[in-house]
């Protein structure tokens, strides 16, 4: 292992950017022929872009296909579910604390209604700019960014698989 460290530690700055490099790692996977495959994502800083000085909101490409912003490791069910689930937590609790309902009974009585409407008008609304090519990092801000955004929707999920199993073993409302 400590081979493999000091392998991957120096190589980085023994490769040519400008293409794929393989690296012999014979020794360290006991394979006798064995080789690892490395791509420099890193920019030659001696290249210039053509797009220097012009917005990040307008050099970044994006693809604008259904199969790719759909994909399972696209933008749009990131964004969609996190919304969505940031709407539903936020929901779910001033629900409680002004009625007094739990989750479930909150879904049973007109919830389910609710929810396919938020979650048409979220997916629209989040996808149009995705179909446009305008990514949620290019209107990213430093204090609104598109970081805390996804963390926000992760947490929100989480909170509200928590909400519905404290709910549910507890047998009544959380507050």
């Amino acid at each position: 292992m400590a081979a493999m460290a000091s392998m991957m530690m120096k190589a980085p700055s023994a490769l040519n950017c400008g293409a794929l490099q393989r690296i012999s790692v014979g020794n360290i996977s006991r394979l006798p022929h064995s080789s690892l495959i490395i791509k420099c994502m890193a920019k030659d800083p001696q290249e210039t872009s053509p797009t220097e000085g012009v917005s990040s909101s307008t050099s970044s490409k994006m693809s604008t296909r259904f199969g790719d912003l759909f994909a399972f490791s696209g933008p749009a069910p990131e964004i969609i579910n996190g919304r969505a689930a940031m709407l539903g937590f936020a929901s779910a609790i001033a629900v409680e604390v002004s009625s007094g309902r739990d989750l479930f009974s909150q879904v049973n009585n007109g919830g389910l209604s609710w929810f396919l409407i938020t979650a048409g008008l979220l997916t629209t609304a989040s996808v149009v700019p995705l179909f446009k090519g305008i990514s949620t990092e290019s209107k990213s801000q430093p204090f609104f960014s598109s970081t805390a955004e996804m963390w926000n929707g992760r947490f929100a999920m989480l909170g509200l698989i928590a909400l519905a199993f404290t709910e549910y073993v507890k047998g009544g409302p959380l507050v």
